[in-house]
């Protein structure tokens, strides 16, 4: 694969993103799509609330517009497709429900799962119909193991709603996702090119020009915040492009980030219901740093340094380096 694509699909997509952000800013403004804050968190963030949300919006178009020009058009841009504006698309409904119709939660937890499954369905439909491998590759050996007849498919539903929540956790912080994601998109980007899939690398590189171009905007103090649209449309891409290069499992070492955050939550909720007692200040992890006294900035930036030594790990793993 010519690396040379990917850096111009990432020089097109950041600057369609940059483009559309001054566009579409005030345009949220005056819908009054305002960010709604949590009493309970950091006091800190009290003064963001009103600050235009949905601002995934701009990180979906910067990404389709880059990705539909240069791709190949073959059954992994479609799963590719389906996997980023399919999550984004419940992203939006859940954003969309929040703001306009005053529900603090959005979709309700059922019809989350249902949007959830019914994208990941369609998605194992594609890769039924191209003869997509169902075995799964332990990285950084020569064990695998094949999922032989239906039991890969549920696996991937499975894994792509685990990644989608997961990249939704790390979303709560000035620029926070946007940096870990490009991250974490960068490293997959290496990975599509030792898979020599085209479609998978063009999707990493879209996404990563379309989230840096939101960043500009989007770093501390944030002029907006992407909402469920951009986290859950950014989750899929990366589920996406982890399954389509047959790297399931290394997603566990380059997401490394995603994860933590989502175990905190997990243990957090398990930890209250069964103990009645909470293990951090708050969770997802980042609010526990910042409500010990770490500012968004220092947060932001270790959280990008330890993204960025994940990432480097998983492609040592992989033979990507």
């Amino acid at each position: 694969m010519d690396y040379q694509l990917l850096l111009l699909t990432i020089a097109v997509s950041f600057i369609l993103a940059v483009i559309a952000a001054p566009l579409l800013i005030p345009l949220l403004r005056r819908m009054k799509f305002g960010q709604q804050v949590r009493d309970d968190g950091p006091q800190s963030h009290l003064k963001k609330a009103g600050t235009p949300t949905m601002g995934g919006i701009i990180i979906i178009l910067a990404f389709t517009l880059s990705y539909l020009k240069f791709s190949v058009v073959n059954t992994d841009f479609y799963v590719l497709l389906v996997a980023a504006l399919g999550y984004g698309l419940i992203g939006f409904l859940d954003d969309y429900i929040k703001i306009v119709f005053r529900r603090s939660l959005g979709l309700t937890p059922r019809q989350k799962l249902l949007g959830q499954l019914v994208v990941g369905a369609v998605m194992s439909v594609l890769l039924i119909q191209a003869g997509h491998s169902t075995a799964i590759a332990v990285p950084g050996t020569s064990v695998s193991f094949d999922w032989t007849g239906w039991f890969y498919y549920p696996f991937i539903i499975v894994m792509m709603m685990a990644i989608t929540n997961a990249v939704n956790f790390t979303d709560g912080v000035d620029g926070l996702l946007s940096g870990v994601g490009a991250i974490a998109l960068a490293a997959y980007a290496v990975v599509a090119m030792q898979a020599t899939s085209i479609a998978a690398g063009v999707c990493a590189a879209a996404m990563i020009g379309a989230v840096l171009g939101f960043l500009v905007f989007n770093a501390h103090p944030a002029k907006v915040f992407m909402g469920d649209t951009g986290s859950l449309a950014i989750g899929g891409a990366i589920g996406g492009v982890a399954i389509v290069t047959k790297s399931e499992l290394l997603f566990v070492v380059i997401g490394g980030v995603f994860v933590i955050e989502m175990l905190s939550v997990v243990l957090q909720v398990a930890s209250f219901k069964l103990r009645g007692k909470r293990i951090f200040r708050m969770s997802p992890i980042h609010h526990h740093f910042e409500l010990g006294g770490w500012s968004e900035w220092r947060v932001v930036m270790t959280f990008w340094a330890v993204s960025a030594v994940l990432a480097a790990l998983g492609l040592y793993i992989s033979k990507g380096l």
